[in-house]
């Protein structure tokens, strides 16, 4: 019988008695569910019937739900969108996810380092792309342990490669960074990874609100002899203060500021604040979203000195730029 994974709570009398008459129901069909003071558990399977039916009968502002076990209270409202993602539970718990890497060049397009980009396998082989991944984690209130996840999924694949690995992780998924992060620093000193060479890369910079918590983040990393790195730096944290007080060893320019620099005004003047902005704190400039020759040639000219995109190198599997050693970066977390 499948697990009670849904509580609902009701607040007020309406909506206590409908969702008890609810409950009633699903018992005289032979289904589980569990009413207690005024929280009552039922599987996923039942929770779009029980939309359906408190959207009729009772008052659903008054009714909180949350996934058994994952945190805190959510209203009804937003339960629909985490009907029918319990796959996502699934693949996290089942470790269904792989790493792919993709070159970052010095200006003499020499290797300096790889990105490792998480992808998901579904359960009959085929990859989900890390933004439907990570959009159903969120709706599903699990982004923190996905972001996990990720992370040592990544340090598992780069510590064996004895290279520059930039890996990606997500500030606003992490509670307090000196509980969240501890498994990960543990994980690379497990593995006898130099932290030197590990730079933990924050995307979706521009949506982080909370910079004191970002600071706090990037503090603990590098108080632990890791590297970090600011993807599109300047569209979240433009001031140069703040930019001083996070202290990036690395900015990332976005590809939106790159494709088409050579021939494009707008986009260089964004590019060159960008690369003043960089250097006036002591981080090196990475460019991103390389495709054309002449925009890498541009880019280099002004003072870039890292270059990432199509034109190096496409994401792909890990044994694709080291042969045969797919053995040594397990596809899945152990």
């Amino acid at each position: 019988m499948e697990p009670l994974g849904i509580e609902l709570r009701c607040a007020g009398e309406q909506s206590l008695l409908a969702v008890r008459e609810a409950a009633d129901h699903l018992r005289s069909q032979g289904k589980d569910a569990v009413f207690k003071g005024s929280i009552l558990r039922i599987s996923e399977a039942d929770l779009p019937g029980m939309l359906d039916f408190c959207r009729d009968h009772a008052d659903a502002e008054a009714i909180a739900f949350r996934i058994a076990a994952e945190g805190g209270w959510r209203p009804l409202a937003e339960a629909g969108s985490i009907a029918g993602t319990k796959w996502v539970d699934d693949l996290i718990r089942e470790e269904r996810i792989s790493c792919h890497i993709q070159p970052i060049v010095n200006g003499s397009g020499e290797l300096y380092a790889y990105e490792f980009l998480a992808r998901f396998i579904r359960e009959d082989g085929t990859l989900i792309y890390p933004g439907e991944m990570f959009q159903a984690a969120r709706e599903r209130g699990r982004l923190y342990a996905l972001d996990k996840a990720c992370r040592m999924a990544a340090v598992r694949h780069a510590a064996p490669l004895k290279t520059r690995a930039f890996i990606n992780f997500v500030p606003t998924s992490i509670y307090a960074p000196e509980y969240c992060l501890r498994t990960t620093v543990n994980l690379a000193a497990k593995l006898g990874a130099d932290p030197s060479l590990l730079v933990f890369e924050v995307v979706e910079t521009d949506k982080v609100e909370d910079t004191e918590h970002l600071k706090r983040i990037l503090a603990y990393y590098r108080e632990r002899g890791f590297r970090c790195a600011l993807d599109d730096a300047g569209a979240g944290h433009s001031t140069a203060e703040l930019l001083a007080e996070l202290s990036p060893h690395y900015m990332k320019l976005d590809m939106q500021h790159v494709q088409g620099v050579a021939r494009d005004a707008d986009k260089q003047r964004s590019a060159l604040a960008f690369l003043e902005a960089a250097l006036r704190i002591g981080a090196v400039p990475l460019a991103e979203g390389i495709e054309l020759q002449e925009d890498f040639e541009w880019l280099k000219r002004q003072g870039y000195q890292l270059f990432q995109g199509y034109l190096f190198g496409r994401p792909a599997p890990v044994d694709r730029y080291y042969p045969g050693r797919s053995d040594a970066a397990p596809a899945v977390i152990a």
